[in-house]
């Protein structure tokens, strides 16, 4: 006999990144730092203590007491998982149940919707105002939860932190927010207390317990530069903690991602120093990208670059697209605007100069 798939699985498609073996790839938001022979050697001696023979430690504990310590926060609020995606998954299975209303926004992280509808909720995604999140449109609805990723990926904009606690105050929905990339938000510098350099500016890492409805989500695959590690974190109160350490999978974080990403958080000093070095590239190219976007006037704007990537309005995003494409150099295109990793700065001058040369100089 046959066998049908659901309506929840029968339509999705893979999650597919432009395969191809392109010399730069700016598409991906990862770090194009990797690890010094400081923390190579590290890294060797992680491996060499790890006990392949043996389950990894189910709660994480090293790795988690490592990334608290970087962030100023208490150990016992932090649930670790492989990757941020599989903490959003945990979170939308087992705190909705069927027809649950979820909220997200558009443009958002794509996966958002995709994590809600696999836990069979009711996924009502608001439309932005010119890509500008607006949360008061959320609070006529009886949701169960109300996602959304600040700085935003893909547009790279913040929302103040004061919205986000209002918000927060005057729902009895559970607000995930995903703060991925609030460590390379700019403003940060404006602020000079460490728990606030190392959260990044407008960050509520250090507020959860403010709260009874709040997570927040990090990874180390933006600030650390460990994308290939696949650590995620939950930061939530001590109530949502419990059950997060509940009903997630016994041994989801393997030993060598612990082991590794415990001696990586360790040194604050070149955590905070890897993360300069993305925001100087990041300004930088953001500096020269505005230039080049004044001598066209109407074909390319800059919407946002408070994020370790630039997005841009472009009425010719599929041809500039295809130009950079051509060239070897690989973006992420959404719709009429394109999402542009910040690279090295040999990356970055030859998207500059492939950009000059499809606008005619």
């Amino acid at each position: 006999m046959p066998f049908f798939l659901n309506a929840k699985v029968r339509d999705l498609k893979p999650y597919d990144p432009i395969s191809g073996d392109y010399p730069i790839r700016l598409d991906s938001n990862e770090s194009f730092l990797q690890p010094d022979s400081v923390a190579f050697e590290e890294i060797v001696r992680a491996v060499e203590s790890t006990k392949f023979n043996r389950y990894p430690d189910p709660m994480a504990l090293g790795l988690c007491r490592a990334f608290a310590g970087y962030y100023g926060i208490d150990p016992a609020l932090v649930t670790a998982g492989n990757g941020s995606d599989e903490l959003l998954s945990v979170i939308l299975t087992a705190f909705t149940q069927q027809d649950d209303k979820v909220i997200t926004f558009k443009p958002d992280f794509s996966m958002y919707g995709v994590y809600a509808g696999l836990a069979g909720c009711d996924h009502m995604p608001f439309e932005k105002d010119n890509y500008n999140l607006n949360l008061t449109a959320a609070q006529g609805v009886r949701a169960r939860v109300v996602l959304f990723s600040n700085p935003c990926n893909p547009t790279s904009l913040t929302i103040p932190a004061d919205e986000i606690r209002r918000f927060v105050k005057s729902t009895s929905a559970l607000v995930v927010l995903d703060e991925a990339y609030m460590d390379f938000s700019s403003t940060q510098e404006q602020r000079q207390d460490q728990k606030t350099l190392t959260a990044g500016y407008g960050s509520l890492i250090h507020e959860v317990n403010d709260y009874e409805n709040l997570i927040i989500l990090r990874t180390a695959s933006k600030a650390l530069g460990m994308a290939s590690l696949r650590l995620g974190f939950a930061v939530t109160n001590e109530r949502l903690t419990r059950a997060l350490r509940a009903v997630k999978s016994p041994y989801n974080v393997n030993a060598l991602s612990q082991a590794i990403g415990a001696a990586l958080y360790k040194d604050h000093k070149r955590v905070r120093q890897g993360i300069g070095i993305i925001r100087a590239h990041r300004d930088r190219l953001c500096e020269l990208f505005t230039l080049i976007c004044r001598q066209v006037p109407g074909r390319l704007e800059l919407v946002g670059s408070q994020a370790n990537f630039l997005f841009a309005k472009c009425p010719e995003a599929d041809e500039v697209f295809a130009y950079l494409k051509s060239r070897g150099i690989i973006i992420r295109q959404f719709g009429k605007a394109l999402r542009i990793t910040v690279g090295n700065a040999e990356e970055n001058h030859a998207l500059l100069t492939a950009l000059q040369e499809y606008f005619g100089g």
